[in-house]
């Protein structure tokens, strides 16, 4: 089926219940670089990524420039603690709907998040959740979420090869996924039971608790998609 529309989903606390044990596991990671007192309320930060989160807090300490290479083996020790929790679960509706978005309409996928690679990696697989690796987009080389997302939408017009889309839905669970798809100019979902509050503040026009919720039809009527 030709793809002419797309959906960006988000990973952590959108698709899988993960983002406690993921911030635990950035924490340890920094902890073992020698960087401590980390101030773990990311709307802090200019960007909610783990590059950029890393990058700030090690200039902080050491005085000096961050380098990306920096990232390779802070992302093996960050992967290694975060596999001795318990398996990703996906957040309810989640594998079904990824699924349904890719098999059963006119809708192509990819997926946009702050994480390192190897962990993004590990949530989907663990909550079963079918993708390919072809349309993920991480922040291993990209500082920013728009950065991270649009490079994301790139590699999906690759894969299904097209020029553009018509309309692109993106889907997130933190206040910065709404200013993101704000700054891009895309339509917005909010998914998750907590920044219910914080997402009218923010006039998001569309919000679910899960997946189970979510109507497609109610999505592209107040988008007013055709």
């Amino acid at each position: 089926m030709k793809k002419k529309n797309l959906i960006v989903f988000d990973i952590d606390d959108t698709l899988t219940s993960s983002e406690k044990k993921h911030t635990d596991s950035l924490l340890f990671a920094m902890d073992n670089m020698g960087i401590k007192n980390v101030d773990t309320d990311w709307r802090n930060y200019a960007n909610a990524t783990d590059s950029y989160i890393v990058k700030k807090n090690f200039e902080r300490v050491f005085q000096k420039d961050f380098s990306l290479e920096l990232l390779e083996d802070f992302e093996k020790v960050m992967t290694d603690h975060f596999i001795t929790y318990q398996d990703s679960k996906e957040v309810l509706g989640a594998k079904n709907i990824v699924d349904f978005f890719e098999k059963e309409t006119v809708y192509g996928v990819c997926f946009a998040t702050g994480s390192l690679f190897q962990p993004a990696l590990l949530k989907l697989k663990q909550a079963g959740i079918l993708f390919s690796e072809e349309v993920l987009e991480t922040s291993n080389q990209i500082y920013t979420r728009e950065g991270i997302v649009s490079s994301a939408i790139d590699k999906a017009k690759k894969y299904y090869g097209v020029t553009n889309f018509d309309h692109i839905i993106s889907f997130g669970d933190g206040l910065w996924d709404v200013t993101t798809a704000e700054n891009l100019g895309l339509h917005f979902v909010g998914v998750n039971k907590r920044n219910v509050e914080d997402f009218r503040k923010q006039n998001v026009l569309y919000h679910v608790e899960d997946w189970t919720s979510f109507d497609l039809n109610k999505a592209e009527e107040i988008f007013k998609i055709n």
